[in-house]
């Protein structure tokens, strides 16, 4: 390992790149601690040393900002608008004829949809600077009567929002840096960055009060999961493809053998994403339906409170496995469009041994497809609930590291970069980063 390391930092232009990402993480680092304007940064330490934030409604936005957001710094509101934002796009595609088309146009439609994943991510970012201050203000954000905020006046209320939205519009700045500069690509590497940071957090609070016995069982559960997450992650399904020969002028192209290749996991994380955060409904409902002193809650809140918002009760479970396997396919289904491939294939004379072309490529590519999905989803399901199977069963904290959108997220990232890494030292070097 450490040969292949010196390797690559002996290449000149792969060690400038590599440097100028780690000079990039640090600026984004460095920023998740700079408090927002009018915050209290000492208020904000004696909040969070009350320990009321543990497993909260932001726990979650908080693991995507790598702290940032229960800091009320400048980074606050992390790298998630530009993760909602490009989901957002890319579900449009099927909705919009406009963004389908700019999506087939090339680099060209592609540089335009980036332009309005960036004005969305500006809104969305807006947006959540508002009720970001506002859940400040009143003391929700951090569960504490202590006031974080010095000043309520309107002046200090807009230089807040304006500088959490600046804050995001610096992260996606840095981000694009990454990806024409650096190594990787930028927004993956720093949600990469930020899931990272809180691990040393967790574990170490899982050594001071449970004890080397959980902690060893929590790593050993982490390297079970990492290696599961690596072999599905790199399992797929080929589906052969025929190219008949064909002239064209005086050349013969064509007659080769190919394949489609069809991952298992095609969702990535994005169904554990949605799941999350639609189960996070129920709990905003409640925290803002909060009654008043002396009154009852509800017989609507009480049920929530009991089932949805602690998040280790069996039907909290069973409804996240079930929702992870119901946005696995969604998902899969808008992005994967038998119809499309199958036509393309029939344009260019490719076909499926044994499958005659048109209709019945496309039946046959959405059977593989449905086939291949249903492993892909229960194996989301079951990754997504390690986390939440760990805190019943050995007591492990609920932000338990190793499992659901972390690791998938960070094992995704980490395959793809040496992957990336290989390829250019085999362009200079003709030799790959492992041997």
């Amino acid at each position: 390992m450490f040969s292949a390391i010196a390797r690559v930092f002996k290449t000149p232009d792969l060690r400038r790149k590599i440097w100028f990402t780690i000079a990039i993480i640090a600026i984004y680092r460095i920023g998740a601690f700079i408090p927002a304007p009018g915050v209290d940064y000492s208020a904000v330490q004696q909040c969070l040393a009350l320990g009321t934030t543990e497993g909260g409604l932001y726990s979650f936005v908080n693991m995507f900002s790598g702290g940032a957001l229960l800091q009320v710094s400048i980074f606050a509101l992390g790298i998630m608008p530009y993760i909602t934002a490009a989901i957002i796009v890319q579900l449009l595609r099927v909705v919009i004829p406009r963004f389908e088309n700019l999506q087939r146009e090339g680099p060209q439609g592609q540089s335009k949809l980036t332009q309005y994943t960036r004005y969305l991510t500006i809104a969305l970012a807006t947006l959540n600077a508002t009720t970001l201050v506002s859940t400040a203000r009143t003391g929700t954000l951090l569960g504490c009567d202590i006031p974080i905020i010095t000043s309520d006046a309107l002046p200090v209320v807009l230089l807040m929002i304006l500088a959490l939205v600046a804050g995001v519009a610096l992260i996606m700045w840095l981000g694009e840096q990454i990806t024409e500069r650096g190594v990787g690509n930028g927004m993956s590497i720093l949600i990469f960055v930020s899931i990272a940071a809180g691990f040393p957090g967790a574990m170490g609070e899982i050594w001071n009060t449970q004890g080397w016995r959980t902690f060893g069982m929590v790593m050993l559960i982490g390297l079970v999961t990492i290696a599961a997450v690596v072999f599905v992650e790199q399992s797929q399904r080929r589906v052969p493809v025929q190219y008949a020969k064909r002239q064209v002028g005086r050349r013969t192209v064509g007659g080769t053998s190919t394949y489609i290749p069809i991952k298992v996991n095609m969702a990535g994380v994005i169904p554990v994403i949605f799941a999350s955060s639609v189960l996070m409904l129920p709990s905003v409902l409640a925290q803002f339906n909060q009654p008043g002193p002396g009154e009852e809650p509800s017989a609507f809140i009480q049920f929530i409170q009991t089932y949805f918002v602690g998040g280790t009760h069996p039907l909290y479970m069973a409804v996240f496995f079930l929702m992870t396997i119901f946005f696995t396919y969604f998902y899969v289904t808008i992005t994967f469009n038998p119809n499309e491939v199958a036509e393309n294939m029939r344009k260019f004379g490719g076909f499926i041994p044994g499958i005659r072309a048109g209709k019945p490529t496309e039946s046959y590519l959405a059977y593989v497809i449905s086939r291949i999905t249903f492993p892909g989803a229960l194996y989301l399901g079951l990754i997504a609930l390690i986390p939440l199977i760990a805190f019943v069963l050995i007591g492990a904290n609920q932000n338990f590291p190793f499992g659901g959108t972390s690791i998938l997220i960070m094992v995704g990232v980490g395959l793809t970069t040496v992957k990336q890494i290989n390829a250019q030292m085999e362009q200079r070097n003709y030799e790959g980063l492992l041997r």
